[in-house]
């Protein structure tokens, strides 16, 4: 009987957002690990500093982007 009212409640949304977000979360992971075993890809990604990457792909405006994806 609980099942079935977790099934039905907000609980079993939330459940379920966090499984699809930690699943893309690994499918991530493996697909960044599967590309950095490629020779090519290591010698491509040689130069590349770890901070300019990681300032490119996260936006500068973060907080203003949660605020609006809770509206």
């Amino acid at each position: 009987m609980e099942l079935m009212e977790n099934t039905n409640g907000k609980n079993s949304s939330d459940s379920r957002e966090t499984l699809f977000l930690i699943g893309g979360a690994a499918l991530v992971a493996v697909g960044a690990g599967l590309l950095m075993s490629t020779p090519t890809v290591r010698e491509y990604l040689r130069g590349v500093k770890i901070g300019e990457l990681v300032g490119a792909v996260i936006p500068k405006d973060l907080q203003r982007y949660m605020r609006m994806r809770s509206m």
